[in-house]
């Protein structure tokens, strides 16, 4: 079974947004083409509340991008983003949402950040999106949205650790730092994800 994973293709990911892609509006059109090309298809959407842990408005003299230790880990700090219920955390009014079968929504619990749509960021909690893709039959999973080398990244690897494969459809991603991505590609495909266009689909 083709599934597609959308990943967080909310307003505050836009240009204009709290924590803007560069170019993230581009990829609307093209995720809504190749939407006939799957069987199934589920969304990931960032839903955090206003006290959330990875907002620099959370921590005193501290400013977006600045990064602290949490857990044992670096942590960075964003601008507030994809607040519960707010226009910011809603789909791109452009978005076809129609043949999506589930939402999974992520970063709920303000005591941790949450980039991949299987769990959070200390893998303590999972949404349920693993148990819904193998209670479906999938296992080719293709993913697009925003961030590709953050929350698209993130959910593609833990894809991998749930014994899936994983592919990006590039053209329709967008990495936030796109100085690094060519790197980072090449880092991502040695841990055996794929990376594709749509039109090799």
């Amino acid at each position: 079974m083709q599934t597609l994973v959308i990943a967080d293709v909310q307003n505050d990911f836009m240009p204009g947004g709290a924590l803007k892609v560069p170019f993230g509006d581009e990829i609307v059109g093209v995720i809504n083409t190749i939407q006939d090309r799957f069987d199934l298809i589920v969304a990931t959407q960032d839903w955090h509340p206003k006290d959330h842990v990875s907002f620099a408005s959370n921590h005193r003299g501290k400013k977006p991008f600045d990064k602290i230790e949490l857990y044992g880990e670096d942590q960075v700090l964003w601008p507030d983003h994809c607040v519960q219920g707010t226009p910011g955390a809603m789909f791109h009014p452009d978005l076809n949402t129609i043949g999506v079968s589930a939402i999974f929504r992520k970063g709920m619990n303000p005591e941790v950040d949450s980039y991949s749509g299987f769990y959070d960021n200390r893998h303590m909690v999972s949404t349920g999106l693993s148990g819904y893709l193998k209670e479906k039959g999938a296992h080719d999973i293709y993913f697009c949205g925003l961030a590709a080398d953050i929350c698209v990244l993130y959910t593609m690897l833990d894809a991998l650790r749930e014994g899936f494969s994983a592919t990006l459809i590039e053209d329709a991603s967008r990495p936030l730092d796109i100085s690094s991505f060519g790197n980072l590609k090449r880092e991502i495909m040695e841990k055996g994800l794929k990376i594709i266009n749509s039109w090799d689909l």
